[in-house]
């Protein structure tokens, strides 16, 4: 099966376009809904009404299905980075949809950084155990609907990015040799993990 690194054209100002809140992100990441006893800030309206976690995680392999076609895309750190520094240069923070259908007012991302200590990590003190280079965000919820027919209900556990990005060559499928980087080294572990997984199953 195909394994297709996806990059952004540097040469465009597209990039990703809007968060989206679903039931089942293709990051397999859940965020914390984060109410006001669990984080010791001013209590707004009794719930802050916001929403954390994991946006784009470099390196996981995602499955694609197109028609016939079956692949697995990733993005490399340096494009996680480039990703979450476009989207606040392009001001899309406030851009959202519902299970990549339909457009949401009342949901902002108000905060935006990327994963870099695996021990003193924001994401840390709420239970995540995310990869160097994940984008993480936290997305206020100003819209009554969402909250209380989709957030509290669980029907949506985590956020799916919109976004335009090219294909970057087929990575090889050569083995291993030693002039790899660290980050190719762990692609590689993939290919060969979804190998194994196609031998197997």
């Amino acid at each position: 099966m195909r394994i297709v690194e996806l990059i952004l054209d540097e040469e465009s100002e597209l990039g990703i376009e809007a968060i989206s809140v679903v039931e089942s992100p293709a990051i397999e990441e859940d965020f914390v809904a984060l109410k006001s006893q669990e984080f010791k800030l001013a209590e707004i309206d009794g719930e802050r009404r916001i929403l954390m976690g994991a946006l784009l995680i470099p390196n996981k392999p995602i499955y694609r299905r197109n028609g016939e076609d079956e692949y697995y895309i990733y993005f490399s750190k340096d494009t996680v980075l480039k990703a979450s520094q476009m989207y606040l240069m392009n001001s899309k923070q406030n851009n959202s949809t519902l299970e990549h259908q339909y457009e949401l007012e009342g949901l902002s991302l108000v905060e935006s950084w990327i994963v870099e200590d695996k021990v003193h990590d924001k994401s840390v003190k709420f239970g995540m155990d995310l990869p160097l280079g994940t984008w993480v965000g936290s997305v206020k919820v100003n819209n009554d609907k969402i909250w209380k027919e989709f957030v509290q209900t669980k029907k949506i556990r985590g956020f799916s990015i919109e976004g335009y990005f090219a294909d970057k060559m087929e990575r090889p499928k050569e083995p291993i040799n030693e002039g790899l980087s660290k980050e190719d080294l762990m692609v590689q572990e993939i290919i060969d993990i979804i190998k194994e997984s196609e031998n197997n199953g």
